[in-house]
């Protein structure tokens, strides 16, 4: 499942399930933008590295997807880095957990600005390059809770299942264009994202990481394993592929078996 010819942008990628997905990309033969929000010289040195792996491009383009101008104007600076993409994966994410009534207003809107608008910008701004090439893969990263709900996540799970929606929607306007748009429901994953909640965990046994790990993984994912982000990558470069021309608006889990209780 070779990617040669194809230009991706990766969103939220120089860590975790974002940075595995870029790197999947790379070694299937795709030039790559990365990004992120650190500085220049950081994010071009995650660049070098991701390069050297498949022998292709790869740069970097900073960008709070938080600030809508700069959401807005993200398509642009990464299609004057390499040129437009024809692949995209949505991965930026952000989290915040506690009850409704608590939940603060500004991170609500951060949540759904991150998790959910900045989706929506980037998906408008890279269509029509997609359409005038007669070929596109766009690929969103949602969450098992895109699908299902658990307690204390009210903004994740409006803009989770939000996205599903969302790419269930353009899959349909899309669909005789060559241009496929699905997501990837990831269940728990070895991430920085989901490090507060088993340090939590870790607590209730006296700081055991491992104990932490899988009081939390009982609770919902069958396999009672943590998800290395390399196989969201693979299951990624799959969807970018020519054996997945015929997959669309399709949320796709990966869970370990959570989704299936």
């Amino acid at each position: 499942m070779m990617l040669n010819g194809h230009t991706a942008l990766v969103t939220g990628s120089t860590q975790g399930i974002g940075l595995a997905i870029a790197q999947a990309l790379a070694r299937a033969g795709a030039d790559v933008i990365l990004h992120g929000i650190e500085d220049d010289t950081e994010g071009r040195a995650a660049a070098d590295r991701v390069a050297a792996l498949g022998g292709v491009r790869c740069a970097y383009v900073r960008a709070d997807l938080a600030q809508v101008d700069e959401a807005v104007g993200l398509l642009a600076a990464a299609s004057e880095e390499l040129r437009a993409p024809d692949i995209l994966i949505n991965n930026a994410g952000i989290q915040h957990t506690c009850p409704i009534e608590s939940f603060p207003l500004e991170r609500w809107d951060a949540i759904l600005a991150v998790n959910l608008s900045a989706a929506f910008l980037a998906m408008q701004a890279a269509l029509p390059a997609m359409r005038a090439r007669g070929w596109g893969r766009i690929v969103n990263i949602a969450s098992v809770h895109g699908l299902v709900a658990s307690v204390n996540k009210a903004a994740y799970l409006a803009a989770k299942h939000g996205l599903v929606g969302l790419s269930k929607g353009v899959a349909l306007e899309t669909a005789t264009q060559g241009i496929t748009v699905n997501c990837i429901c990831p269940g728990w994953t070895d991430t920085a994202i989901i490090q507060p909640q088993i340090e939590a965990r870790a607590r209730q046994f006296g700081g055991d990481r491992q104990a932490g790990i899988r009081d939390l993984l009982q609770e919902k994912q069958p396999n009672l394993s943590l998800l290395p982000p390399e196989r969201i990558g693979d299951v990624a470069v799959f969807l970018c592929s020519d054996a997945a021309a015929g997959i669309t608006g399709v949320a796709l889990p990966v869970d370990g078996g959570w989704t299936a209780q």
